[in-house]
C-alpha cells in the first residue's frame, strides 16, 4: 500500500475514533477539530493529509516550516505553531503561522503582540498551561494562567482564543483525565472571571485523545496516528 492511502486509511480511523468518542460524551463529532501534527514529516505525507481532508496542520520548528512552506503555498489550510516558542523568533512566527498554542509568558505575548502589530496583523493565540512536573514540558503555570490571561487581553493584536495543554505521559490513557478535567475547570473559571469567551480546548494527543475529547476537548492534536513514527529528523 502506498503511504498517500496509508494516511488516507489512518485518518478514517481517527476521525471514527473521535466519532465514538463524541457520542459516549453525548456530543456532536464536528465539534472536534482535529489538527495533524506534521512536524518532522515530509511536504508528501503533509499533502496525503491535505487530499484526505485534514486543513489544520501543527508544527513545532519554526526554521523547519519555513522550508516546507513555499512547497506548500497552493494549500487553503490553517497552521498551528504548537511548539515551545523562543520570543527571539517571535516575529518570524507571526509571518509564517495562523495562530500560536503555546504561549506561556507575558513577555511572549508581547512579542508577539508587537510582531504582529508590525505586520497589521490581529494574531490568534492560545495559552499553554502546564500542568504537570515534567521538566521537559514547558507552559504557564496554573497560578500564572489568569494573570496572563488578563494582559493579553490587553494586547490589541492578540486574539485570546482558549487554553491548551500537554499532560503527563500514561501507559494508560485514562489516567490522563484528570489533567484534561483541570484544564476543563480552569478553562470555564477564567472565561467567567474574564467575562470572555474561550472556546478551544486543545487537548489530547495519538495515545489519549478519546479521554480529552470525554473532557471537553474542542481540539486535538495527532501526529503519529496519521503519519506513523517520526523520523530522527524532518526530510
Amino acid at each position: 500500500m502506498n503511504t498517500d492511502a496509508q494516511i488516507g486509511m489512518n485518518i478514517e480511523r481517527v476521525q471514527e475514533r473521535i466519532r465514538a468518542a463524541a457520542a459516549r460524551a453525548e456530543r456532536k463529532a464536528d465539534e472536534v477539530t482535529l489538527v495533524a501534527v506534521s512536524k518532522k514529516f515530509s511536504v508528501e505525507a503533509i499533502r496525503a493529509a491535505y487530499a484526505a481532508g485534514i486543513r489544520h496542520f501543527g508544527e513545532s520548528r519554526v526554521q523547519e516550516w519555513e522550508g516546507k512552506r513555499p512547497e506548500l503555498a497552493d494549500f487553503s489550510a490553517w497552521w498551528h505553531f504548537i511548539g515551545h516558542l523562543q520570543s527571539n523568533k517571535a516575529k518570524r512566527a507571526v509571518q509564517l503561522f495562523d495562530r500560536v498554542d503555546s504561549v506561556n509568558s507575558v513577555e511572549l505575548a508581547r512579542k508577539l503582540n508587537d510582531a504582529a502589530a508590525e505586520q497589521n496583523k490581529r494574531l490568534p493565540v492560545l495559552i499553554e498551561v502546564k500542568l504537570g512536573s515534567e521538566t521537559s514540558k514547558s507552559g504557564a503555570k496554573e497560578a500564572d494562567v489568569p494573570g496572563l490571561g488578563e494582559s493579553i487581553l490587553t494586547m490589541a493584536n492578540l486574539e485570546l482564543m482558549g487554553l491548551m495543554t500537554i499532560p503527563p505521559y500514561f501507559e494508560e490513557a485514562w489516567q490522563g483525565r484528570p489533567f484534561f478535567r483541570q484544564l476543563r475547570e480552569l478553562r470555564d473559571d477564567l472565561a467567567e472571571r474574564m467575562d470572555w469567551p474561550l472556546g478551544v480546548l486543545s487537548m489530547g494527543m495519538s495515545h489519549d485523545f478519546e479521554i480529552a475529547i470525554e473532557e471537553g476537548a474542542t481540539e486535538i492534536r495527532v501526529g503519529t496516528a496519521i503519519f506513523g513514527e517520526r523520523r530522527a529528523r524532518a526530510v
